[in-house]
């Protein structure tokens, strides 16, 4: 099987449900291959999954976000390219700056008791709902509302707003995909971009008016008084991006992640209690069923890369969960290991844009899952799952279980 093959596999509905074995095949051709024949509008000259290669191009800050044709046209694509996500430096590193500020150690520390209150409270609603052993949705009833609720009183998003919140979500993430490109899915995306960024300018305004505790009103304030160098379009197009790539990873985190966890009913058994295993389940959660699956960079010059041309400009595809399956770097790699040694996974990216949400994640995990284990011992999946069907933001959307009450 040749690159070409593994990538329409990939885009295959079989390769979208279950990619790793097409990784693994992948692997044997080596960490990276160019692309033959690709089509002439097609800008992607090479597909990487090699950890070492992949950890190398997104730690080199010369490597740079290619922006789309015509993205000044779209309001979704205008509202990409004015965040920090989606920008090169200078510019990523001005925005960057003021919001790496508001993830202190202070400010997790007072994440915990909202992560605690958050958690049990859905645990409340899920014992609720299951009693007499009804199906529960863990995605509806777990998964979605705990980082959905955290993330919303961090930010100062009134919990109310929520329902209408995802719906818009839903239509960019459909955009992101590889295959998401279509005028259906565009014209859902510019319309979630817009009505998002109403959304926020009246928010900002009642943050003006009447400032509380939350991060908006505290990016307002410095805003206003000149303390950061951020336009107010470019706080809103942050904002929108953050709470997006901030709270849907950690969904997937816990939808993608629960079955894998109770296929080893002896480390769930153990986890309540158990600090440092927590947190080895969560990091193997994310390395095995990393959330994200790809992204790309661009050449800053004609270079060779592991042994493959690559010409100034053109992107190479990064399969960052390729890379947390490659052999070379994790030993048994399909082997669910919560006290495995060795280097980070990549589910958060590395180097300029690694994910500032990430230990926002990594807390919810480890708070929430002991606390779920130690209500619903006897916890298990009653139906088959499938997966989303994006290749970008991969995850499971709908899981139903019963809590064994």
């Amino acid at each position: 099987m040749d690159v070409k093959e593994l990538l329409a596999g990939l885009y295959s509905e079989q390769g979208r449900q279950n990619p790793y074995p097409l990784y693994a095949a992948l692997h044997e051709l080596g960490p990276i291959r160019a692309i033959p024949d690709r089509p002439a509008q097609s800008t992607v000259s090479a597909v990487a999954g090699g950890y070492e290669v992949v950890d190398q191009v997104l730690r080199d800050p010369e490597w740079y976000k290619q922006s789309p044709p015509g993205w000044q046209d779209e309001e979704i694509l205008r509202t990409f390219e004015s965040s920090m996500m989606f920008v090169n430096p200078p510019a990523h590193t001005r925005m960057r700056s003021v919001f790496a500020k508001t993830f202190t150690p202070r400010r997790l520390g007072a994440l915990e008791p909202v992560i605690e209150r958050v958690t049990d409270g859905q645990l409340d609603r899920m014992a609720e709902a299951g009693a007499g052993g009804a199906e529960v949705d863990f995605v509806a009833d777990f998964a979605y509302p705990i980082p959905a609720l955290v993330m919303a009183e961090f930010i100062g998003l009134p919990e109310a707003d929520l329902a209408w919140y995802r719906q818009r979500v839903d239509w960019i993430d459909e955009f992101l995909d590889v295959d998401g490109k279509t005028p259906e899915r565009l014209s859902r995306a510019n319309t979630a971009a817009a009505e998002l960024r109403a959304y926020y300018r009246e928010l900002i305004a009642d943050r003006r008016r009447t400032p509380g505790e939350d991060l908006i009103s505290g990016l307002v304030e410095a805003l206003d008084s000149g303390e950061v160098d951020l336009t107010e379009e470019e706080l809103i197009s942050n904002l929108i991006v953050m709470f997006n790539a901030s709270f849907v990873t950690t969904v997937y985190m816990f939808s993608n992640g629960l079955p894998l966890l109770l296929a080893h009913p002896e480390v769930v058994a153990a986890l309540p209690g158990d600090d440092a295993l927590t947190r080895g389940c969560v990091d193997e959660v994310l390395r095995m069923e990393a959330p994200v699956h790809f992204l790309a960079r661009a050449a800053p010059r004609d270079t060779v890369l592991h042994g493959v041309p690559v010409a100034k400009d053109e992107n190479v595809m990064l399969l960052i969960a390729a890379a947390n399956r490659d052999p070379a770097r994790f030993p048994d790699p399909d082997r669910f290991d919560p006290r495995r040694s060795g280097p980070p996974s990549l589910a958060f990216g590395v180097g300029l844009h690694f994910c500032l949400g990430a230990a926002v994640s990594r807390l919810e995990g480890r708070l929430a899952l002991p606390r779920l284990f130690a209500r619903f011992p006897d916890l298990r999946v009653t139906q088959p799952h499938s997966y989303s069907g994006s290749l970008f933001l991969r995850g499971v959307d709908k899981l139903f279980v019963s809590t064994g009450s």
